[in-house]
């Protein structure tokens, strides 16, 4: 591993987490030479390994259901092809609904599904308790679950990234952080290093909850606001069903899945604000208890055996910013839904920076959506 960055580049990729390193990736692999990957801190320290780890294909835009369904094809396969086992666990994800809207919500939302090829389906309250036995079913009204989705583990994911990126030839520096762009006629000239000044005409922007200054570094607004999340871990829990789903109350946004012997659970805090806090706070305890207590009580006799902070990198309609402006290329803004589309991403990336069609029409998720009052919202985010 390089001390120092190199002095050029065809392309200069700021971020390494997994959007970012799966862009390097694809790069690599289709032939661009010099790729090079910075990241402030260690490979996936942002956000990518604070993640808990699901993925899917459940969403309300189409273009989210074709990055998730992309995904889930190379998170399925990713031992064949990279070589490193990332505890994929296909164990479906569950939404459970109490509210009439968000049913009917969530019906179209599978109609959209399963015209393009996702298996989700509206089940009953009593299937759902079959599939998630620690729940407790009062007040649903119905559920949403797909067999294709599930969870894996982050950190791995990076390794095998990494390791692959670095076998085609791009250049990884972590522990280096950008500080800045050199321009010339507002076009990209250099990144600025704490170590050097990289000469390259190209830059990609994977920085997650720090986009925003570095959309700024080149004159393009990416509206990204940073947003702690935070996760519990549990002790074993007595009879937990291996299979158990990726279980989500769509109406708290408390959630859990299997973690070992244990569960990891979280719910987004209505009363956190904007900021780059990933200090664990007690705060929030006595919401989530409240719908632990409500949805899955088995879970409020268990002990906690750990936790973390993380940032979502929120945009106004909770949709990814997906696009280029000259040299300067952007994927961020996923609001919680990033490390499940990072191998799609990277493709999608690496076809943008060589100018070829992606699989997927990223062109709605463009950041000028928001200068023209296009706004693209994603209903199905937790």
């Amino acid at each position: 591993m390089p001390a120092s960055p190199p002095p050029s580049a065809s392309v200069v990729i700021i971020g390494g987490g997994v959007m970012g390193l799966s862009t390097a990736y694809h790069l690599a692999r289709a032939g661009v030479r010099d790729v090079v990957l910075l990241d402030r801190g260690s490979l996936g320290s942002g956000s990518t390994c604070k993640a808990a780890g699901g993925v899917r294909a459940q969403f309300s835009d189409p273009v989210n259901i074709a990055l998730g369904a992309r995904s889930l094809e190379t998170f399925a396969d990713f031992p064949r092809r990279f070589g490193q086992e990332i505890d994929f666990r296909r164990v479906g994800y569950l939404f459970l609904l109490d509210d009439p809207a968000d049913v009917a919500a969530f019906e179209a939302n599978v109609a959209r599904q399963n015209d393009l090829g996702i298996p989700s389906r509206m089940i009953g309250v009593a299937d759902a308790r079959r599939l998630s036995p620690l729940i407790r079913t009062d007040g649903l009204l119905a559920a949403v679950f797909s067999p294709t989705d599930g969870h894996c583990t982050p950190e791995s994911v990076v390794l095998g990234y990494a390791t692959a990126a670095r076998r085609f030839g791009a250049t990884l520096v972590p522990h280096c952080a950008a500080t800045g762009l050199e321009m010339r006629d507002q076009e990209i000239t250099g990144v600025r290093t704490e170590a050097v000044t990289i000469r390259t005409s190209t830059v990609v922007c994977a920085a997650g909850a720090w986009s925003a200054e570095v959309g700024a570094w080149a004159g393009v607004d990416l509206p990204v606001t940073p947003l702690r999340r935070q996760i519990l871990t549990t002790g074993p829990v007595a009879g937990l069903d291996p299979d158990t789903p990726f279980t989500i109350d769509f109406g708290t946004t408390f959630y859990f899945h299997g973690e070992g012997r244990g569960v990891l659970l979280g719910m987004s805090d209505p009363d956190e604000t904007p900021g780059f806090r990933t200090d664990r706070s007690d705060a929030w305890l006595p919401r989530l208890g409240e719908a632990v207590e409500r949805r899955a009580p088995a879970l409020a006799e268990v002990g906690v055996a750990g936790g973390w902070a993380g940032l979502y990198e929120m945009t106004p309609d909770h949709n990814a910013l997906i696009g280029r402006s000259g040299g300067f290329l952007y994927a961020t803004g996923f609001s919680g839904h990033g490390f499940l589309m990072g191998p799609a991403v990277g493709e999608v990336m690496r076809d943008l920076y060589l100018r070829r069609t992606p699989f997927a029409d990223v062109t709605g998720l463009s950041a000028d959506r928001f200068a023209e009052a296009a706004v693209r919202p994603e209903l199905n985010i937790v």
